[in-house]
């Protein structure tokens, strides 16, 4: 059940495969680029702000994990990694909502030591971030469904039973015929 793809074979999971790393990787550029916005408000004495920063962090740990699973095929990372991806969501899209309706608030609780005017300002462009993360970890997941899918049906193509490899056709088979529990005349 893991996420492991031959990339060199060509077809659909190749290119799911590299739109799939290349996502989370811009998903890692994203997160860090928010832990610097977030560590400029100068927030570290502050508990919202260590939980801010640690959301991020946590971000660029499933970022992480769905690189290693993808390429590793490991399906405790796949799981690892499709929790930490729906947790993190459900948080950024949580923090971009309240950055969003009521900046100088959530500035006030995160104790900062900047200006507000500024304040403001680096957290409508974390928010912005926050926001861009919240889309980017949703096409991660359903990325990871697709190549988790495309894994599935090539481990049941190779295993020779060719389930989902079928083209439609209906197939007689003599064998099986032979061994139904009615007589039948072949």
């Amino acid at each position: 059940m893991g996420l492991s793809i031959d990339t060199t074979a060509g077809g659909e999971s190749s290119h799911t495969h590299k739109i799939f790393l290349l996502t989370n990787y811009i998903l890692l550029g994203a997160a860090s680029s928010c832990i610097f916005l977030t560590l400029s408000l100068r927030l570290i004495p502050s508990l919202i702000g260590a939980l801010l920063i640690l959301l991020h962090i946590t971000t660029i740990a499933g970022a992480v994990s769905g690189c290693a699973a993808a390429s590793r095929g490991s399906s405790k990372l796949y799981g690892a990694h499709m929790v930490a991806t729906v947790l993190t969501a459900i948080f950024q899209g949580s923090v971009s909502v309240l950055i969003f309706t009521r900046p100088s608030d959530f500035l006030g609780h995160l104790k900062s030591y900047v200006r507000e005017e500024d304040g403001v300002v680096i957290l409508k462009l974390a928010g912005g971030l926050c926001v861009l993360i919240f889309c980017l970890e949703w096409v991660v997941m359903t990325l990871a469904f697709f190549l988790n899918y495309y894994a599935h049906v090539e481990r049941r193509g190779n295993n020779g039973n060719s389930y989902g490899m079928r083209s439609g056709k209906v197939q007689d088979d003599d064998e099986d015929l032979k061994t139904l529990p009615w007589p039948i005349q072949v």
